[in-house]
This record gives C-alpha cells, structure tokens and sequence, in this order.
C-alpha cells in the first residue's frame, strides 16, 4: 500500500499546486521510465501496484478494509450482551434490507445523506460506499464482527 499512499501524496501535490518531494518526483520518474521503456505491461507494473498470482487487487483490498471498519462500527452499536452471531444475523438482515430498499438511491449521490449521522443507515452507506462486495454472509459478518 505503500505505493498507492506515494501515489495518493503526488495526486494531492499536483492538485493543490505544492512541489513534488524530490523522492517521489524520482520514484515517479523511474516508473514512467519503465512503463515506456515497455519493461512492464501495465502502470500498475511499473509502479509496483499488482498482486501476486491469485491475490487481491490493491484496490479491493483497500474497498474491503473500509467496508469491515463500517461494519465492525455497526456492531459495535448494538447491544454488547449479543453474542457475535446474534450480531452477525442482525448487521445480515439490515444490509440486506438496505440492499434492496435505500441503496439503490443512494448509490447514485456521492456524500452520505446528512439525516443517516447518528444512525445504522452512516455506517451502512459506508460499508456500501467502500466499493467491496456487500451484503456479505453471516459466516463472512461473524469473522469480521469479530476481528
């Protein structure tokens, strides 16, 4: 994630007009460099943003980490007497009920809507928001419940 942060730092810096940090005018440099040197395939190569075989893409591991803090939040809500399944089957039922009711607005804003503050709906619309696969089984809730 290292890179993905790099990259972040030089997007801001570009944007907000401040100079690049000379070590990452140089480690962007060199990946360019490689990139059109055709050393590499893809930027994600050249800027050392793929994963191993079988691995996660930086980006979905980064939407699924969002997405279980969001959760973990919702449980934390609850009632700390629930047992980890008990939560797991109620944060199931809310996000499935979401799901098919307000995520299908929501989707389309791109902030948070100001009257879910305070309630289930902030850290479901997180958790939806983040980008990963969401409603998750029980089994997968009870993991992250628990985590």
């Amino acid at each position: 994630m290292i890179a993905v942060n790099i990259l972040r730092e030089i997007g801001h810096r570009c944007k907000t007009g401040v100079p690049l940090r000379v070590e990452h005018a140089e480690w962007l440099r060199a990946g360019l460099d490689r990139f059109l040197r055709r050393e590499c395939a893809s930027l994600d190569e050249a800027f050392g943003l793929i994963s191993p075989r079988g691995g996660v893409p930086w980006w979905l591991e980064e939407a699924i980490r969002e997405r279980d803090r969001a959760l973990r939040e919702l449980a934390q809500r609850f009632d700390a007497n629930l047992s980890v399944a008990a939560k797991a089957r109620k944060i199931h039922a809310l996000t499935i009920r979401y799901a098919a009711s307000a995520w299908r607005m929501d989707r389309q804003h791109a902030d948070m809507p100001d009257h879910y503050r305070g309630t289930a709906k902030q850290f479901l619309w997180r958790a939806f928001r983040a980008g990963a696969a969401v409603p998750v089984s029980e089994r997968t809730l009870r993991n992250i419940v628990s985590a």
